[in-house]
């Protein structure tokens, strides 16, 4: 993965140098081991903070909403994906973009390695290969890359970048033979008591941060239903109905446009697998609709058109 940094930054220095973007989107090191940030580059001079490794795992189209500047961006499979979403729904041209395309072998995830660390206080990580040393004041130990990945990437399909202008490596092959919806189809097969009690305890320690909401870049509207006060749809408190009433509609407003990219549960300060919400409604499209988003800039989303073969059996 380290191999990628210094590319994107020559990269970054040739487009801007030769004119041909104004802003450059990518990853710095972020000033805690395991938390990398966005960043945006306008000045060449500023390329080397450009980084590169298995912890940049937010998703960069936060900052594409409504631009009118050309842009540079680096794009893995999901980032990809949410930038052809962002074309679809006209948040951004498709001619202000140069993608910057990188295969993705998947991000790790920092709750399972402070577990696996017995949360003792991490000072660095270094990847070697499928592996990565993991140093801290009293200890030194080594893990296998594939078993702490994020659990989105643990079951991608779409790896390698979907649209892009440049590619900086070869493509990664594809996971076969993943059963992404494993966790679903076991929530689908109980009785409604206990899938309310199921989804009750999953956000039972929500503290309503909206950090899910403000990494998800699906979430651009200028004004979020939670915070409309004319008419109020939701309270704001941490009363359950509210929380579960602010969960599921959220939910609602990403089906069909949800690539299952991973920022929110990543952000989630209480660590809730908020993920089992919208892999439902990906489930639902993929199954009736045979739609994943973001693999293409010519077709609608399913809940964006009406077809005569569209599913209705709903319908009474």
């Amino acid at each position: 993965m380290l191999k990628y940094a210094e590319k994107i930054r020559e990269t970054a220095l040739k487009l801007l140098k030769e004119d041909r973007i104004d802003t450059f989107i990518g990853y710095r090191k972020g000033t805690v081991p395991m938390m990398n940030e966005p960043v945006l580059i306008t000045d060449p001079d500023r390329v080397d903070q450009l980084h590169w490794d298995s912890f940049c795992a937010l998703n960069l189209c936060n900052y594409l909403t409504k631009r009118t500047d050309r842009i540079g961006i680096v794009a893995t499979g999901c980032n990809s994906r949410n930038i052809v979403t962002h074309i679809v729904e006209n948040q951004i041209k498709r001619d202000q973009l140069y993608i910057v395309g990188i295969p993705c072998e998947g991000m790790i995830d920092h709750r399972a390695v402070l577990r696996a660390v017995k949360y003792r206080e991490i000072l660095d990580i270094r990847e070697e290969g499928d592996r990565f040393l993991v140093k801290g004041a009293d200890f030194e130990e080594t893990f296998e890359k594939n078993k702490f990945l994020q659990s989105n990437c643990a079951i991608c399909t779409h790896r390698n970048p979907v649209i892009h202008d440049e590619m900086l490596g070869e493509q990664v092959e594809e996971q076969s033979g993943v059963e992404p919806f494993t966790d679903v189809e076991k929530i689908e097969e109980m009785e409604p008591v206990k899938k309310q009690a199921f989804f009750t305890r999953l956000i039972s320690r929500c503290i309503r941060c909206y950090a899910c909401r403000n990494a998800c870049p699906l979430c651009y509207c200028p004004t979020c239903f939670v915070d409309e006060s004319s008419p109020q749809w939701v309270g704001k408190s941490s009363d359950p109905t509210d929380t579960m009433t602010f969960h599921f509609l959220r939910a609602y407003h990403c089906a069909g446009r949800c690539t299952d990219c991973g920022a929110c549960e990543r952000v989630c300060p209480m660590g809730i697998s908020m993920r089992q919400f919208t892999k439902k409604l990906n489930k639902d499209c993929l199954d009736l609709f045979s739609w994943e988003a973001g693999l293409t800039l010519d077709q609608r989303p399913p809940l964006d058109v009406y077809r005569p073969d569209d599913y209705n059996d709903f319908i009474r």
